[in-house]
């Protein structure tokens, strides 16, 4: 089984949890930036499994993340980076942002982000910013070994 979809615009990292106070207690919560960006990855691989159940092993996860290049740098600095003769070496880092869509993917597409035992990201600049996701199902025996 192979799910393939896209999640448009800016990609968001996971943000590191922070810590409220409600009456004399103190709770840990998600960012909200996070929680929608994770919702909108959610949808996005919904829509896309169509009432498929959920992969239930080891799986390959593929991401090319398109990050959103700056209206303020020149036409030709723009030209060079959506040619890819420049690579974005700016926030989100991209541990974050992958971390943000295997959480949403919980539940989801798999049963829990364990399965990915395969991992290919690329992290460029793009025209038109957004993430390309890739799960593929593996047999145990595929997985490649370190």
């Amino acid at each position: 089984m192979i799910l393939t979809f896209h999640v448009p615009g800016q990609a968001v990292g996971k943000g590191r949890p922070r810590i409220g106070k409600v009456g004399n207690h103190a709770r840990m919560f998600t960012p909200a930036k996070t929680v929608n960006y994770e919702s909108l990855v959610a949808l996005a691989a919904q829509q896309a499994m169509a009432g498929r159940a959920l992969f239930d092993g080891p799986v390959e996860l593929k991401m090319r993340i398109d990050c959103q290049i700056a209206a303020s740098w020149s036409g030709k600095k723009q030209r060079d980076a959506a040619a890819g003769a420049i690579a974005p070496t700016t926030k989100p880092d991209i541990d974050n942002i992958v971390k943000a869509i295997c959480d949403a993917l919980n539940g989801v597409a798999w049963k829990d982000d364990v399965q990915v035992v395969d991992l290919i990201v690329r992290k460029r600049y793009a025209v038109i910013p957004g993430v390309a996701v890739q799960v593929v199902a593996m047999k145990p025996f595929e997985a490649v070994a370190a």
